[in-house]
């Protein structure tokens, strides 16, 4: 068994059996049968930025490592083809300093390209699928390569096909970008909506997520955590018009298809919990949506952190959190809202 503490941003101690570093498309196909023919569990993973393992892993971690940027324009759009294990975050940089903006709003948001889709990742009012192309897929058992446009990847909020249909057996090798060369700002949140539209540039943007970000979110080189560990949820209208009688200062976000998003730090928040700590897992004093390995939590405490505070949030505000994380378990990844319920 491999030590996988560095292969996740929670450092929580753990291991698999087989840790292996994809470099090449040759070389998947190659050790994906291996995985096969030993019956061996398999895990892809970018950065792990994004996961809670509950329990030593049973099988192999396939991290990817695909890697470069290939940029081709027209008239109108600059088109970007993105391996999947490029840094997210190297490639929003990449793009400012070569004059392409649309990524900018999407700043520091940890992992790699390639698990940008599957969460359909967003911040500040822009999400992967605004920008999103195509996406290039493996079928690991056949080595058939793939695409799908972005209207064949199903995005919703923090959803896409890739944790249905194309969930298991399958790998992002590679996405598609389409970003406008006439550029506007995307300035709907927080303080960004003090820029001015028609002065604001996308390097300032850049600057003031990063500012807002590093703010608010812990490094996870200095506490372990998986960023935003609840989906912000979405309620009916009628039900958070109630809730905002009660608590007129309760962020709203009227959505396009009627219902509202409320803003799960701040219920979380409401509850008194910033600072709670079970066992080593801690909610963090400045960002209430992120739990923090704090003082070498295990599994089991941050478990039990996010139930307690599920359960309190349901009990004040009779809205159910779902975590935005993934759980896996000795064999692969299990239901992560059963799991804290």
């Amino acid at each position: 068994m491999q030590d996988i503490k560095e292969f996740h941003t929670f450092s929580v101690v753990c291991k698999a059996k087989n840790v292996i570093k994809i470099t090449a498309l040759e070389q998947l196909k190659e050790q994906w049968q291996q995985a096969k023919i030993e019956d061996n569990s398999i895990l892809i993973v970018g950065q792990g930025s994004n996961l809670l393992f509950l329990d030593d892993f049973e099988g192999t971690i396939f991290l990817n490592r695909l890697v470069g940027i290939t940029h081709t324009e027209n008239e109108q759009y600059h088109y970007l083809h993105v391996e999947g294990g490029e840094i997210w975050h190297d490639l929003v940089k990449w793009s400012l300093e070569n004059h392409i903006y649309g990524l900018e709003n999407l700043a520091l948001i940890p992992g790699c390209v390639g698990s940008a889709p599957i969460q359909n990742i967003g911040a500040y009012g822009v999400e992967f699928k605004d920008v999103c192309d195509y996406v290039d897929v493996m079928q690991l058992d056949s080595g058939e390569v793939f695409r799908l446009n972005c209207n064949e990847c199903q995005f919703g909020y923090r959803e896409s096909i890739f944790k249905h249909q194309y969930k298991d057996n399958y790998m992002i090798i590679s996405v598609g970008l389409k970003l406008a060369k006439n550029w506007e700002p995307v300035l709907k949140y927080g303080s960004l909506a003090g820029f001015d539209k028609n002065t604001v540039t996308a390097q300032q943007i850049f600057d003031e997520v990063c500012s807002i970000r590093q703010t608010k979110l812990p490094d996870p080189n200095v506490f372990g955590n998986a960023g935003s560990f609840f989906k912000n949820p979405t309620v009916a209208k009628n039900i958070a018009d109630e809730l905002k009688n009660e608590y007129p200062d309760m962020p709203y976000f009227l959505q396009e298809d009627g219902s509202v998003k409320l803003a799960a730090g701040w219920l979380i928040e409401q509850c008194g919990l910033k600072g709670y700590q079970i066992g080593g897992a801690a909610v963090h004093q400045n960002q209430a949506l992120v739990i923090l390995n704090k003082e070498n939590a295990t599994s089991s405490d941050i478990v039990e952190l996010a139930h307690h505070i599920r359960q309190s949030v349901a009990i004040k505000f009779d809205v159910y959190l779902q975590p935005e994380v993934r759980f896996i378990g000795k064999y692969g990844e299990v239901n992560a809202e059963a799991t804290i319920s």
